[in-house]
């Protein structure tokens, strides 16, 4: 997807309009009184849900790139990132501030005593330095190689992110096993471009010959 500069902008634009969606939909929900019996667990699992969506898809770039060659992606990874980390921040301040309307001493007996809450206050915390660096001022700043270190952060988040679905779940395990699989063929692209090729390892052979 080259494309001149419009196709480009109309491009960015629909897929804003399609990351705003699900909390237009969530917004209109909650306005007409369709978020079923218990509105704040259902307005915590839509929002946990396109949390590991975003996430997800934010990692995707990069393994379409080693498998296709496709380098459009990861013009809007940037921009799906940060929906990632908008909606988790939209799922915790729910549950800080409607769930448990800021009683501290309640929250921090949460993250205490259920795991689920630990790991799931982990994986926010692990995107926190990752939105507030995701911009070209801050790659400059850290240098391009500890940046993008930095930014493998991701992809523990997307871990924590999962578990903490899983465990958070009482009986359909469907979902976040879906969540699970993706994320482990996204992380084996990833770790099998990473070995090294036989030629390589005969090239790296012979220069070793070569130096004695």
């Amino acid at each position: 997807m080259a494309g001149s500069p419009s196709t480009r902008r109309i491009a960015r634009a629909a897929i804003f309009s399609a990351c705003c969606l699900p909390l237009a939909l969530l917004g209109r929900d909650a306005l007409r009184g369709g978020l079923g019996a218990n509105p704040i667990a259902e307005a915590l699992n839509r929002l946990g849900f396109w949390t590991l969506v975003f996430l997800l898809l934010a990692l995707t770039p990069t393994p379409l790139r080693i498998l296709f060659a496709w380098t459009w992606p990861a013009r809007f990874r940037r921009m799906i990132g940060l929906f990632a980390f908008s909606y988790a921040f939209l799922h915790l301040g729910t549950y800080v501030g409607v769930d448990q309307f800021f009683d501290v001493k309640a929250i921090v007996q949460d993250v205490v005593k259920r795991k689920f809450i630990t790991i799931g206050m982990l994986a926010f915390t692990l995107l926190v330095p990752l939105a507030l660096t995701s911009t070209d001022r801050w790659v400059r700043r850290l240098g391009f190689v500890r940046w993008k270190r930095l930014h493998r952060l991701s992809y523990v988040a997307a871990v924590c992110g999962v578990i903490h679905f899983t465990w958070r779940v009482k009986a359909d395990l469907l979902p976040p096993l879906i969540f699970a699989g993706v994320l482990a063929v996204l992380l084996a692209v990833r770790l099998l471009a990473l070995r090294p090729q036989p030629a390589n390892r005969q090239g790296l052979a012979e220069s070793v010959t070569d130096s004695r």
